[in-house]
């Protein structure tokens, strides 16, 4: 079982990639992070209120307050106990510039704008799956 980090400071669109995620048939754990702040201190073990087991993935929105997308994966390339942490970037932006400046933070395992995510969900439950296969064996 793969664990979900789900980034994103708007509660309708977590719920609705909980919703997604569900009704392609994952059942993986979700815990929520409203900003990569608070991302980092879950990952880092440091949160008063959350906590996350390994194997994990990361879903990532790229404009939150506090600590933007981007900001979050600046901090998770620096440190060396999460770089290799498998992030998705699940966020409103298709614009290419975002795209690739995501992409180069060199965290980023994929990219998926919230729009066009609809049809992926299957897609994204199927790489979880597999992700989370891979880690148990």
């Amino acid at each position: 079982m793969v664990n979900i980090l789900l980034v994103d400071d708007d509660d309708a669109a977590r719920e609705l990639v909980c919703r997604g995620l569900k009704k392609a048939g994952a059942t993986f754990p979700v815990t929520p992070a409203e900003d990569g702040r608070e991302a980092l201190e879950i990952l880092r073990g440091v949160s008063p209120a959350r906590h996350i087991d390994t194997p994990l993935v990361v879903l990532l929105d790229l404009n939150m307050p506090r600590m933007n997308g981007f900001e979050f994966l600046r901090e998770l390339h620096g440190d060396t106990d999460l770089r290799n942490t498998p992030v998705f970037v699940l966020t409103s932006s298709d614009a290419d510039i975002d795209r690739k400046r995501a992409c180069d933070s060199g965290c980023v395992s994929g990219y998926m704008v919230k729009s066009q995510v609809g049809p992926q969900y299957s897609k994204l439950a199927a790489f979880l799956t597999g992700y989370a296969d891979a880690m148990m064996n």
